[in-house]
């Protein structure tokens, strides 16, 4: 329910539930500067930093809920995805492998560039964190038996456009559902952008043994408050498990 009012609640459930507000807040402490710095890292074009046009700007407070000037391609949302699955590695697109010539010699291979955006451990972090919507919130429905799946929904205002991005340790994939001239989506039910997803990706899976996102080293597990999210001591009466990276925990609860 986007209209109600949820307390205290942690990047799990905010993902989970696809609850915008807090996102703002920490688009806030970020800056959407940096997030605009992270999101080229990770091959996305198409978005303005103020003074780079004079007719956009994305360097705001609704990027974080995708109040963007252009949007996004799903070509390049599904590379993004890509990247957090492949352990924080980008890895550029590509549409063929090789081509031959009659004798079977290879004239042309795509030169696909790669680079380190994030941590392995951070990657893991975010897949970890990609899976909530699946267990419990936004995807339910994009479960696939044996596999561990992490997807994110989306729709915009006035449902003109309807996403589901997420990836398994095999397959990254991207839906957009929409028109070219934007109009509400009007659907019962199911978000049909995550209806197309799991048919196409359940199909896709049919066959392939059962695996799991691999937790790297340097990837601790801490006792939490529930009422600081500190990490909890003896007075703390309120508490659950999370995982965090060996070199950033929070402060002990005071």
């Amino acid at each position: 329910d986007g209209g109600k009012y949820r307390g205290l609640i942690n990047i799990r459930d905010i993902i989970a539930y696809s609850q915008n507000v807090p996102e703002v807040k920490i688009m806030r402490e970020l800056t959407p500067g940096k997030s605009i710095d992270y999101m080229r890292n990770f091959g996305v074009t198409s978005l303005y930093k103020n003074g780079e046009d004079p007719k956009k700007d994305d360097e705001s407070l609704p990027l974080a809920i995708g109040g963007i000037s252009d949007g996004i391609s799903p070509l390049e949302m599904a590379a993004a995805y890509s990247a957090i699955a492949n352990n924080g590695e980008y890895i550029e697109p590509t549409f063929y492998t090789k081509v031959v010539d009659g004798s079977g010699n290879i004239v042309l291979e795509p030169k696909q560039e790669k680079r380190r955006v994030i941590s392995e451990q951070n990657a893991y972090l975010v897949k970890s964190i990609l899976q909530e919507p699946v267990k419990k919130g936004t995807a339910t429905y994009c479960a696939i038996a044996g596999m561990d799946v992490a997807a994110k929904t989306g729709t915009t205002d006035d449902s003109k456009d309807r996403w589901l991005c997420g990836f398994t340790p095999y397959y990254a994939a991207a839906c957009w559902f929409g028109y070219d001239n934007p109009e509400e989506v009007v659907w019962s039910g199911t978000n049909p952008a995550g209806m197309i997803w799991d048919e196409v990706m359940t199909a896709v899976h049919k066959g392939l043994q059962g695996a799991t996102f691999i937790r790297p080293s340097g990837i601790v597990e801490q006792t939490i408050c529930r009422a600081t999210g500190c990490l909890a001591t003896t007075g703390c009466s309120d508490t659950y498990k999370e995982i965090f990276t060996s070199d950033n925990l929070p402060e002990k609860c005071e």
